[in-house]
């Protein structure tokens, strides 16, 4: 069986929860500071942008996972159910691109794995009726439902949550026998409740996307990290989760090898050249690169760039301008001097921050920021909400202080508005 140590990130739920819990971060989220060392004058004396502390994607997806949570607490399942396959079939997305679907699934299930995970983050139960009784309750109504497609995804997710919870932040060489014995359990239960089920004969992301998750519990995943991705990829490729997560797994540490990394990235860019454009290569390498020094060595950089100019064309809102200038000021940056290859390709990507900001960032979301320095593990505990978006905005005012550096130094004010910075002189 192949464990993974990180994970993407709850942009993607049904992948990333199955992934980022091995290492995410022991303590408070907001601890961490970048590898590299920011300048010190407060830029945010002389930059007037505006910060949105939350946007209406976070807002939607909040207001989705409550109802998800409040019709699975209402015993509605039908209608929960319901909502879940329409959201589903008609590829439903918040304004920021995150399924509905997989919002609602998250909130069905919540209860459940919280409750697991707070019993386990106590230490290993005596009583594990904790984790088992809402586990059971959601076993009976799959069978109430007559293995409905929509709630064996939803029990089978459930499963995989707690089998995570189980395994924790240990690496498998520390994991107790009880702790491994349960992991293996949880997820061999998932893999059955899913193995009727087609996500490609199904026209369903959400089921395909379960399937994915599923490899961190196979025997033999290499062979099928590639098939399921694309079938997934091709099922919805307007989300570009699916493809982050298809990089991520073909890593030669996951599923995969820099060869298949590449030879994938491109035939997903030429496969949805008409919605991306390049924008596919980009994505596929997108997590990649950024923890891998040979992947990022080996990156075809010119066409990386190309991918995030394509990226900004297809998609110019400002939660995507905020999420690529994060990553190429902060998050591309974080393991500079391990590798001379790798460093000339991370300076050339950080360098594109300069047009991202002059040319299309107009307002920053501060909890985008703070991710790109963990980098984007929304799994990552923070212990104040108010602290985390606090340390984005510092970050994020601080790179595009960076960039205007000459004409603050002079005095000057720099005002962004909807037609682009301005600059004011002293």
């Amino acid at each position: 069986m192949n464990t993974l140590p990180l994970g993407l990130d709850r942009l993607n739920r049904m992948v990333s929860t199955t992934l980022a819990r091995l290492t995410r971060a022991q303590g408070p989220a907001e601890e961490p500071t970048p590898v590299y060392a920011l300048a010190s004058p407060r830029y945010d004396q002389h930059l007037s942008i505006p910060v949105k502390e939350t946007t209406a994607d976070a807002r939607a997806a909040r207001d989705t996972e409550a109802r998800g949570q409040f019709l699975a607490r209402q015993e509605r399942w039908d209608e929960l159910i319901d909502e879940i396959r329409e959201a589903d079939q008609t590829r439903a997305v918040t304004p920021g691109g995150v399924p509905i679907g997989e919002l609602l699934a998250f909130g069905a299930r919540s209860d459940v794995v919280l409750a697991a995970e707070h019993a386990l983050d106590e230490g290993t139960p005596s009583d594990e009726s904790f984790i088992t009784d809402g586990i059971k309750s959601l076993e009976n109504m799959r069978r109430d439902m007559n293995d409905d497609p929509y709630m064996a995804l939803v029990v089978a997710l459930t499963h995989i949550d707690v089998a995570w919870a189980w395994h924790g932040n240990r690496p498998d060489s520390r994991l107790p026998k009880l702790h491994r014995t349960r992991f293996k359990t949880h997820f061999d239960r998932a893999i059955a409740i899913m193995a009727p089920f087609s996500g490609l004969e199904l026209d369903s992301p959400l089921i395909a996307t379960a399937q994915c998750a599923l490899l961190a519990g196979e025997e033999d995943p290499e062979g099928r990290v590639s098939d399921d991705y694309e079938d997934l990829i091709d099922l919805d490729p307007h989300n570009h989760r699916h493809m982050r997560a298809l990089g991520y797994h073909l890593l030669p540490r996951w599923f995969g090898s820099y060869d298949r990394l590449e030879l994938e990235a491109r035939r997903t860019a030429a496969r949805t050249q008409d919605i991306w454009g390049a924008g596919a290569y980009a994505w596929v390498n997108f997590d990649a690169i950024a923890m891998d020094e040979i992947a990022c060595a080996r990156l075809d950089v010119e066409y990386f760039i190309e991918g995030l100019r394509d990226i900004i064309a297809a998609r110019p809102e400002q939660e995507m301008i905020n999420l690529l200038a994060a990553y190429c000021s902060i998050t591309i940056r974080q393991n500079e001097g391990e590798s001379s290859e790798a460093d000339f390709n991370r300076y050339l990507i950080a360098d594109c921050a300069d047009w991202l900001i002059r040319d299309h960032l107009t307002e920053v979301h501060p909890l985008v920021w703070a991710h790109a320095l963990d980098p984007f593990d929304n799994n990552a505990r923070v212990s104040s909400v108010n602290r985390f978006a606090a340390r984005g905005r510092r970050f994020a005012l601080q790179a595009i202080g960076e960039l205007f550096r000459e004409e603050i130094n002079k005095g000057g004010h720099v005002t962004f508005t909807i037609d682009g910075p301005r600059f004011d002189a002293a």
